[in-house]
């Protein structure tokens, strides 16, 4: 979903009106009252009481409009008449029930399951059965008007229920209320509801309803069938947009009514002034989470329009457009794209100011560390340090003389398109996008809620300086979480996602997608003192590995010790050195007895803050044995030792298997443009590919050129291969 971020009638604003609602109107159909084989779904309507007592406490005013007496009353009538049959009887095909007698069956069995589930919540409940004659008469809607506000005033829940028993109505389902009449096109003077779906709203109307839920058997309303997998669920409504794009399928299970007809009434209810939500019956909870103002189902509300004043762009076509702009920008020359980026740097700094309130924003409601000029100054230092880089894309790797005359060209080449997903910090944002840019990727963010607004002005200010001929769709901002799913699912159109954040972001994230992924899981960060290490800077390194930057990837989660150190009084003065910090130290068994301190219940966790665990090992082969065992394998980040004897040192360089490994020099050096790479995207742990920080080479791959001059294989008869390396 794509959406102005600086419009208050953006998506993260379309259900702020749930604050002000009051009286509540629920409809349950059907499919939700009953199972699949006509009996009553007991579960689901405990589930259903217990919400709407939830909220009746609270002090919402609650009126349900129900279904079900119909099927309910086949399924009892149907026993009763198996109950009474003789043999012969069995033999015969069994007739079709009356409808209306199954309505009159079911309906006391029906309230009276209502009456008993209340009961025992303590709640209070009376039962309403109309038709719709009943609303041709005046008296009647003012007196209907007058008994309901009387019940919800005394917190009792009126149920509604269509008297089918007795209904006269018999035209296919048009329209409902002599109100909406004049209101929908969509009126019909024959008669005024058809099946609940329109009662519900007709009541909605009548009694002044803040809002109408519709419960059904599936999350809401799709673009298409729900059972087609690329039917999309529609999470806002707008009838200029939908009304000629969805196809229906089947309609109801047992009732009268199914999509189209929940759709009508949402319709109608919407535009005269009632906002609906549909959404599913089956959930314990979805009633209460829609009075939340969370996500869940399709919003039908008459100002849908108004808050999509950008148009709304599905996650397919934000990739699409990111593609087609990134083979412009892949055409551009060198020069081009080395002053868009140039661009970028001056747009951030004239700019300044509006980034920094909207930071601000952001810090004063997460209450965290927010911006200042230097972090500015940092962001525009690196994105020059890009730009003056050599041009990544197309550069000739490898050239080879196949043939006489047949020359082959192995050249850099941009992956596509990207899709970053990362937590927090809006700098990466700024990172991200200068090197999409620099090596000629589509790229796709989405931030995290922390940061919303900080992400929001600072996209809009980058994509400012990129050419109209390149496209500002270059870069997409995605709105919602709701939308990564569907991102995900993008294996034909994005190339690569990289996530960075949490270990719990990255492991959904790869177990929920074809793309590859390239990032780190929960990699151990470990630093190894040696017995021949330097006291001085030993205890700086440790000190500046742990407490630089606690929740950074690259800090420090575990310090190993050589066992001699324990009587050289080193190690006791590294614990010091910590402790004065405000570093909570926890120990492996050796470690823990030794200096008195709390056993870690695991070498295996990530702190990310002002903690860390301390072991005692026998020599270097043990640390790396260690930092094999609790590294986890394919997810080792960065480990260091800290000697004076290069003959270990080599032994650890070469013999731990991480991504970055050290001698003498904290893990924090572990980063993008410490390295020179200008920015990062991102460290990763895995093999393929790229690993450790990736900078713009990471967010390459390779193609073949081949020049020849008229040559054919011809079952390589005529070809006489030299296989020549030639001079780049």
């Amino acid at each position: 979903m794509w959406t102005s971020p600086f419009s208050e009638n953006g998506m993260e604003f379309e259900r702020g009106f749930m604050k002000t609602v009051k009286r509540v109107f629920v409809k349950v159909g059907t499919a939700v009252v009953t199972r699949a084989d006509g009996r009553l779904a007991v579960g689901r309507l405990g589930a259903l009481c217990e919400q709407l007592k939830e909220l009746n406490s609270q002090g919402y005013e609650i009126v349900l409009v129900t279904s079900g007496a119909v099927g309910l009353g086949r399924q009892r009538l149907r026993y009763r008449k198996l109950v009474n049959s003789s043999l012969a009887d069995l033999q015969n095909p069994q007739y079709e029930l009356d409808g209306k007698a199954c309505a009159a069956v079911g309906q006391s069995s029906l309230m009276a399951l209502y009456d008993t589930l209340f009961s025992q919540l303590d709640v209070s409940s009376s039962q309403h059965l109309v038709t719709d004659n009943d609303f041709r008469n005046g008296s009647f809607r003012k007196q209907l008007s007058e008994t309901v506000k009387s019940l919800l005033a005394l917190k009792v829940i009126p149920i509604f229920n269509e008297n089918d028993a007795v209904s006269t109505r018999r035209a296919p389902y048009e329209s409902f209320s002599l109100g909406f009449q004049r209101r929908c096109s969509c009126s019909d003077s024959s008669g005024i509801f058809w099946d609940n779906d329109s009662l519900a709203g007709l009541l909605a109307l009548e009694l002044q309803a803040d809002l109408l839920v519709l419960l059904s058997d599936v999350e809401g309303l799709y673009s298409g069938p729900p059972s087609d997998p690329n039917s999309k669920l529609i999470h806002t409504y707008i009838k200029e947009k939908h009304q000629g794009e969805i196809t229906f399928g089947d309609k109801s299970r047992l009732g009268r009514g199914g999509m189209t007809a929940k759709v009508n009434a949402a319709v109608c209810a919407a535009y005269a002034g009632i906002p609906v939500v549909i959404t599913s019956g089956y959930g314990t909870d979805s009633i209460i989470k829609v009075l939340q103002g969370k996500r869940i189902g399709t919003l039908f509300h008459q100002d849908a329009h108004l808050w999509t004043s950008v148009k709304e762009v599905g996650a397919r076509e934000m990739a699409v457009a990111a593609r087609e702009c990134s083979r412009r920008l892949q055409a551009m020359h060198s020069d081009d794209r080395r002053k868009i980026l140039l661009d970028v740097v001056d747009a951030l700094e004239a700019n300044e100011s509006l980034i920094k309130v909207e930071n601000e924003a952001d810090v004063a409601a997460a209450q965290d560390a927010g911006y200042g000029k230097s972090l500015i100054a940092s962001l525009a230092k690196s994105i020059r340090v890009l730009a003056e880089m050599e041009d990544p894309i197309g550069q000739v790797l490898k050239k080879t003389e196949l043939a006489d005359g047949l020359i082959l060209e192995k050249t850099s080449s941009p992956l596509g398109v990207l899709l970053i997903v990362f937590e927090s910090r809006p700098d990466a944002l700024v990172q991200i996008a200068s090197l999409a840019i620099r090596s000629g990727n589509g790229l796709l963010l989405k931030g995290g809620k922390e940061a919303k607004r900080s992400n929001a002005i600072l996209h809009k200010v980058i994509t400012s300086a990129i050419p109209k001929n390149i496209g500002d769709k270059l870069i997409g901002l995605v709105a919602s979480r709701e939308d990564i799913p569907d991102l995900l699912k993008l294996d034909d159109v994005i190339d690569l996602v990289i996530p960075r954040g949490s270990n719990k972001l990255v492991s959904q994230i790869k177990e929920s997608t074809k793309i590859p992924v390239l990032g780190h899981a929960d990699g151990i960060c470990h630093v190894y003192v040696d017995k021949s290490a330097k006291a001085d800077m030993a205890k700086r390194i440790v000190l500046d590995a742990k407490t630089d930057y606690p929740a950074a990837c690259n800090a420090m989660e575990t310090l190993l010790v050589h066992k001699d150190l324990s009587s050289t009084g080193l190690l006791n003065e590294i614990i010091m050195g910590l402790q004065n910090e405000g570093v909570i130290l926890y120990g492996g068994p050796r470690a823990s007895s030794l200096l008195n301190i709390p056993e870690a219940h695991s070498f295996h966790h990530e702190y990310n803050s002002m903690a860390c665990t301390v072991e005692i090992v026998d020599d270097v082969q043990a640390a790396i044995d260690h930092i094999h065992q609790h590294g986890r394998h394919v997810a080792s980040h960065t480990d260091c030792i800290v000697t004076e004897n290069h003959e270990v040192a080599e032994i650890f360089l070469n013999g731990v298997d991480s991504a970055a490994v050290f001698h003498n020099a904290s893990t924090r050096f572990c980063d993008g443009a410490r390295f020179g790479l200008g920015a990062e995207v991102g460290i990763s742990t895995s093999r393929i590919h790229a690993r450790g920080p990736v900078g713009v080479e990471g967010l390459l791959t390779t193609r073949w050129l081949l020049r020849g001059s008229g040559q054919v294989v011809d079952g390589d008869k005529g070809v006489v291969y030299s296989h020549r390396n030639l001079a780049l």
